[in-house]
């Protein structure tokens, strides 16, 4: 079980490294899957893994001033989206106080999360034949980042594909860019997330040594990603996208199923 954690968090995050998305998105869904921790568990873990990923990455892009990072835009989404990220856990926490079950809440977090992830799959496959825009205003930018952080929070996916949607059609970034833009917003939200978590001891059980090795995985991942990433082109990387959303998507259809069956009537 404990090899089980430490590979979902390094394969995942290797992906995540690549394509930006964080990892979350399919570390997420996974633990619901293999059903190994409980809903507010997988979501702190998950969300912790994609904080150490997201540090690497991002850390290592800015050091080597290689990345691609859009400060002047990059830095009012991430304030923007760690406000969301409050907001987002703050909508968590009400939606678990009213919830009749835990099966209910994970059924709302998946149902979400598969409305997102296909409207990002058609936008994706669609996106050659739609115009971006170029949002260069900072209110604007920290507006679109907090819509962006209080849905990464609530769902517990830490950041998601749909950042990618919004930088390429608000801001015109390939996907490379994009990737890179995305794990420094990440980074932001997922900062101020668990220092809230941490604030209003809202932090869920869960064994310490499954932090570790979902951490050492995140870390991991992200070393092997970052440079995985360096060899490939933004073609490569759209394929590897659209593969994970179309893995994710499945996974959200069976956890969808199984949470409704098992959430009272």
């Amino acid at each position: 079980m404990a090899l089980l954690f430490f590979l979902v968090s390094f394969g995942t995050s290797v992906a995540g490294g690549i394509c930006g998305i964080g990892g979350g998105v399919i570390i997420k869904p996974v633990l619901d899957f293999w059903g190994i921790a409980s809903v507010a568990a997988a979501s702190f873990l998950s969300g912790c893994t994609v904080l150490s990923m997201s540090f690497y990455n991002v850390g290592g892009n800015l050091a080597g001033r290689s990345a691609g990072i859009e400060l002047r835009t990059g830095t009012p989404l991430a304030l923007g989206a760690a406000a969301g990220g409050l907001l987002g856990s703050r909508l968590f926490s009400w939606l678990w106080s009213f919830a009749p079950s835990e099966g209910a809440v994970g059924a709302v977090q998946s149902i979400c999360l598969l409305i997102l992830v296909l409207g990002t799959l058609i936008y994706t496959l669609k996106k050659s034949s739609i115009r971006p825009h170029q949002v260069r205003n900072p209110a604007g930018c920290a507006v679109i980042g907090l819509g962006l952080g209080v849905f990464s929070s609530f769902l517990g996916i830490g950041g998601g594909p749909f950042n990618l949607v919004v930088l390429h059609y608000f801001f015109a970034m390939e996907t490379k860019r994009a990737a890179a833009n995305s794990l420094y917003i990440i980074l932001f939200s997922q900062i101020v997330n668990l220092l809230s978590l941490c604030l209003t001891s809202s932090i869920p059980e869960f064994q310490p040594q499954t932090l570790a090795l979902m951490v050492s995985g995140g870390i991991c991942g992200g070393v092997l990603g970052r440079r995985l990433s360096k060899q490939m082109d933004n073609e490569t990387v759209d394929r590897l996208f659209i593969g994970l959303l179309v893995v994710i998507i499945a996974i959200c259809l069976y956890n969808t199923g199984r949470y409704l069956s098992f959430a009272p009537a």
